[in-house]
């Protein structure tokens, strides 16, 4: 099945706390040029189209995960004094089974790791931008990742507030496409698979002219060690035994081959400078200043 709608039907899933009905989600013309919202390059993998309030989710049920989010952050309307429930739900638009829920979570060191993060797309009205910050706990928002809080991390977490005051030069506004890289060597756990690397690609205008940078944060085991042992020897019952976060500045090309995504004029607009020697071509980062926003 090709890209599709979202579908309708509770099938067990827990109550919203309002209609998502009105929701129009994600704004290709955001930025002014066209930035498409991504979607798998081949037209046999099936998406569900999920609109929230200035975001999207792009559903792949068969993983019961997003296959990409999309999200437009105007850094002049932000809103930081909304306050922070972790109300985590499913979407009732879609089957409890076609979408990964608490179960996954329960009990054991696996975090709800935002896609959206909570507070980009907390901006306009009052009532808006809490509407938006409650859309951002849905369960089709999150994918599991380590509960370890290290610099990789904080990079990844930070990366919108960087590059909103050192990238974008035209009225602070960034569009942000965020996911797993769902692979099928991914490891199983509680009747899904765990991702083990996250992506996100910032496109902003800078000089009047569209661009792109693109990052990967890396959560497999120690590379030094074997993989398919280590997650054979986690014990019965607990999660894949995770590694540390590392944070990679990647050309945005990187991005597309590696998720099967159509990213639309983004690969063509890096502002990574593309002659690299292949042993650099993924910028390991230690701050925000290690990022290459080109000339």
């Amino acid at each position: 099945m090709s890209s599709s709608d979202f579908s309708a039907g509770g099938g067990g899933a827990e109550a919203a706390p309002q209609s998502l009905a009105d929701r129009t989600g994600y704004d290709e013309l955001f930025l002014g040029p066209p930035v498409p919202l991504p979607k798998p390059a081949a037209a046999d993998v099936e998406t569900v189209i999920l609109p929230y309030t200035h975001f999207t989710v792009v559903l792949r049920p068969d993983r019961r995960l997003a296959a990409a989010t999309a999200v437009c952050i105007d850094g002049q309307r932000l809103l930081d004094d909304v306050p922070r429930e972790d109300n985590w739900r499913l979407d009732p638009r879609l089957p409890a089974a076609r979408q990964v829920g608490k179960e996954v979570y329960t009990d054991n060191t696996l975090d709800r790791g935002h896609l959206v993060r909570r507070l980009d797309p907390v901006w306009g009205e009052r009532g808006e931008a809490v509407q938006a910050n409650d859309d951002t706990f849905h369960f089709t928002n999150a994918a599991p990742q380590a509960a370890v809080f290290n610099q990789g991390k904080t990079l990844w977490q930070g990366l919108e507030n960087y590059l909103l005051d050192h990238a974008a030069q035209f009225d602070r506004k960034l569009t942000v496409f965020t996911g797993p890289v769902l692979h099928d060597s991914d490891p199983p756990y509680r009747g899904m698979q765990v991702p083990l690397r996250f992506w996100k690609v910032a496109a902003f205008l800078q000089s009047g002219a569209l661009a792109s940078t693109a990052y990967v944060l890396d959560q497999s085991p120690d590379l030094t060690r074997d993989a398919d042992r280590a997650f054979a020897g986690a014990k019965p019952g607990e999660p894949p035994p995770l590694g540390a976060f590392r944070t990679f500045q990647v050309p945005v090309v990187d991005i597309a081959e590696l998720t099967l995504l159509d990213l639309g004029p983004l690969p063509a607009v890096d502002l990574m400078p593309p002659a690299r020697a292949p042993e650099t071509r993924w910028r390991r980062l230690e701050s925000h200043d290690d990022i290459d926003l080109g000339s």
